[in-house]
Parts: C-alpha cells; sequence; structure tokens
C-alpha cells in the first residue's frame, strides 16, 4: 500500500505534485494534534468526523485549523482514496487518572472533558520504539515542548495537558502559569480573551522571556554573545525542563534511558549538555564529545552512565502512516 503523511502546511499543488511523483496513492495518513475525548484511535475521514474535529479546534488553534485545510487540500486533489486522521492524543490514553485528572469541578471534569489529553504521541511513540527500555522519558523539543514518562512502552505521563499550551516553556507559549495570574490581567487590566490567546500561544515562552525571536538557534547565538535576556530565557527554560524530568522520572519509578527529540532535541547540544548536567542525581553522565558531534539515532550517554541519554530523530510521518496502514488492512 503506498501511503503519505499530510503535513499541517499542505496545500493542493504540493500534493498533487507529491501524489504524481510517487504514482498511484491508496491511502493518505493525516496527523491531527487533538482528538478530544472522542478519537484515541486513527480513524477514516468523514463528513461526521470532520466536523467532531471542527469542535475541538479550539483546544489546540495553531495547529488544527491548518490540519483541516490541508485534508481539505488533500481531499480535493485524492477524492478517490481513503483518508485517515491520526491523532497526537491517542498515544496518551493510557495515562492513568490520577495523573489526568484536573482538581477541578465535577461538571468542568465530566460534562465538558477538562482534563490532560497529552500531545506529541506520535514522536513519543517512535522514540519508545527506538530507545525500548522499561523506564523511558521522552523530551521532545521543538516549537511545542513536552516531557512525558513512559513506562514499558505506555505512556503514564506527560506535561502538556489539556491543550499544548500546558508544560514547559516554548517558543512563543508560555507553559504553566499560575491561572491566577490570567484572572488577575482579565480583572486589573481588562484583557479579554482574544488578547489572552495571542499573549499565552504567540508571545510567550522564550519569544516573550528573550524578545525577538523564540527561535533557540538565534536565542544560543545571543546567549554566547551575553545578552542578559537571552542568557535569562535560556535558563528559565533549562530549569523548567530539568524541573519536568525530575517529576515525570517519579511517574516512571525510576530512569532507564532519557531521550532528546524534534528540532531542539536534536539540533541544540547546549540545552542537553545544560539539562543533563543538571540531572546527575538520576545518575545521568554525558558524553560531552558525542554530544558535540552529535549523530541522529545516537547513544550520547558516557559509559559510566547510569542512565542511557539518547537522541532520536522524530518520525512521525512513520507512525502515522503505519497506524493508517493497520486501520485500513486490519494488521
Amino acid at each position: 500500500m503506498k501511503l503519505h503523511l499530510v503535513r499541517e502546511d499542505g496545500a493542493a499543488e504540493r500534493i498533487d505534485s507529491l501524489a504524481a511523483a510517487v504514482g498511484r496513492v491508496e491511502a493518505v495518513a493525516h496527523r491531527v494534534v487533538h482528538g478530544g475525548p472522542r478519537f484515541r484511535r486513527p480513524v477514516v475521514i468523514d463528513g461526521e468526523v470532520r466536523a467532531a474535529i471542527f469542535r475541538v479546534e479550539p483546544l489546540a488553534p495553531l495547529h488544527t485549523a491548518p490540519a483541516m485545510r490541508a485534508i481539505e487540500d488533500a481531499e480535493s486533489v485524492l477524492p478517490d482514496v481513503p483518508h485517515v486522521a491520526v491523532f497526537d492524543t491517542g498515544f496518551h490514553a493510557t495515562i492513568p487518572d490520577a495523573a489526568a485528572t484536573y482538581g477541578l469541578p465535577r461538571q468542568w471534569r465530566e460534562e465538558w472533558g477538562v482534563h490532560r489529553y497529552g500531545f506529541h504521541g506520535l514522536s513519543v511513540q517512535w522514540s519508545a520504539e527506538r530507545v525500548p527500555v522499561s523506564r523511558l522519558i521522552v523530551c521532545h523539543l521543538g516549537g511545542g515542548c513536552s516531557v512525558t514518562a513512559v513506562l514499558d512502552g505506555r505512556s503514564v505521563d506527560t506535561t502538556m495537558g489539556f491543550s499544548p499550551l500546558e508544560g514547559v516553556p516554548m517558543a512563543t507559549r508560555s507553559g504553566s502559569i499560575d491561572p491566577g495570574s490570567i484572572l488577575y490581567v482579565m480583572r486589573e487590566y481588562g484583557l479579554g480573551v482574544d488578547e489572552l490567546d495571542l499573549a499565552l500561544n504567540h508571545e510567550a515562552g522564550l519569544k516573550g522571556l528573550a524578545g525577538g525571536s523564540g527561535d533557540m538557534r538565534v536565542l544560543e547565538e545571543r546567549v554566547v554573545a551575553g545578552e542578559d535576556d537571552a542568557i535569562r530565557a535560556f535558563d528559565v527554560f533549562v530549569h523548567r525542563l530539568v524541573a519536568a524530568i525530575g517529576a515525570m522520572s517519579a511517574a516512571t519509578h525510576g530512569l532507564d534511558a532519557l531521550v532528546f527529540t524534534a528540532g531542539i532535541g536534536e539540533g541544540s547540544a547546549l540545552v542537553r549538555s545544560r539539562v543533563c548536567r543538571r540531572l546527575g542525581y538520576l545518575g545521568i553522565e554525558l558524553d560531552e564529545t558525542r554530544n558535540a558531534v552529535c549523530e541522529m539515532d545516537a547513544d550520547l550517554s558516557s559509559p559510566s552512565s547510569v542512565v542511557r541519554v539518547s537522541v532520536v530523530r522524530a518520525r512521525e510521518e512513520l507512525v502515522a502512516a503505519r497506524a493508517a496502514v493497520a486501520l485500513l488492512t486490519g494488521r
């Protein structure tokens, strides 16, 4: 079966070009970030499924609308093949209630579906397959960042929750903050919902801390140049990341391996070095020479390290493709 993943920024002309290049396409797999309370497994897309995905668009506004446009583009070019939605939240369906439940009123939890869904599931699943240990923590660090505890191949806790806004600071997203601060700026300074959405999703995180770009590559250049705002932003990122890894290690009852993946995880030797240096108490010891000349899908830990440290190239498209094939063929 020939099957291809269409990313969120897909456009009809790109899809048409891809279809022409690969020949006959039998199915298309679409990564969809948020499945809401309904979608835990891959599903063939039809009108009812599209409507259900649209209904949860407010939970992941940076991702769902572009994904739906990509689906519409792909369907316009390839109308006669099945299109399969594969959800990033699906891998986290195994998180136990104690970790997935917020301390909120019953109506919020049971009627409105406010609980921890988790994200980056396709990436975490791939990393767990590449580093098959019992107690694993996966740091997916890109434009969005999450840290996930994987116990015997199953997600048991993660830093992203109800939306991709929770957790460690990201490129332009705030990560976890005291909800009281939101109430405060609404009451005292009159910020509305749209202003809060813009601030927390697009103007916060590394961008908000350092000013200018939220790109880690640019930030590191500014750190080396000694810019105070950049140093503070980098230090905040590392501090929150180390704290998250510590929390996830409690969920896995110890640690056998730590994985870095996605753009920052794969590309920043400085982030890996600073984080691992702070985690020596867990038995982590990084080989700085290997780290500096890092190759993908490689181990970076020193021979004496109790915990394996690895870099894994994120391959969500392969996980999505396999899931779609399994759904359509019954294998």
